[in-house]
């Protein structure tokens, strides 16, 4: 059986099992819970499943280890069935994980940053180094980038078409980042709104 070694309910880790909710595959494994807030991720022990001491990782029952969610994502969906969340063709692959950088990087890392940075975070004992005005400049990028999306979605009903992929799942993570970190939504922007009450409906988004 496949292992997951994650903290459920952060953002990366919801990553994960959206992705594997989408591919019914969540029976089909093992969570198991490391306890970041306790700094567990950051013991030798876990150390040697991803040096980069982050949740999630894959786990394979041949003992290979997979980390960063995109990675792990491309393989639950390339495990069974036909890819649906990273895409078929050349160009869909290429549009999907296009915008999943964009929606990454532009939403997700920057509120991350802004957590970890600007306000108390996971605490004194994991938050070692703060940089408080580069956390708020990131507040800054993660508004430009819901701004962005929202002219994204302003043309199509997802995040890199017509269909939900992985950016998507990215994008929905994003704003669990950003609703931790009390960075809201802009009013004005109805598109992105109207896109977050459509996708949390989705059941494997709201058994996540």
């Amino acid at each position: 059986m496949l292992k997951i070694y994650d903290f459920k309910g952060f953002p990366n880790p919801t990553r994960v099992r959206i992705a594997l909710a989408e591919k019914e595959l969540s029976d089909k494994v093992e969570f198991i819970s490391i306890d970041v807030p306790g700094g567990e991720h950051r013991l030798p022990a876990f150390a040697k499943k991803n040096p980069y001491a982050t949740v999630p990782v894959l786990e394979l029952e041949d003992g290979t280890c997979i980390s960063e969610c995109t990675a792990i994502t491309e393989y639950v969906d390339n495990l069974v069935g036909e890819p649906v969340l990273t895409g078929k063709s050349a160009k869909d692959r290429a549009v999907i994980h296009m915008m999943q950088r964009r929606t990454e990087t532009g939403l997700l890392d920057a509120a991350a940053t802004y957590f970890h940075h600007a306000t108390p975070g996971l605490g004194p004992k994991i938050e070692v180094y703060q940089n408080r005005e580069w956390g708020e400049k990131n507040r800054e990028r993660a508004v430009a980038g819901m701004r962005y999306l929202d002219q994204v979605l302003a043309r199509q009903p997802f995040l890199a078409g017509d269909r939900f992929t992985m950016a998507d799942i990215t994008g929905f993570a994003g704003l669990i980042y950003a609703a931790i970190s009390k960075i809201e939504i802009p009013t004005e922007l109805s598109n992105l709104k109207s896109w977050h009450e459509r996708v949390a409906s989705r059941p494997s988004i709201a058994h996540a």
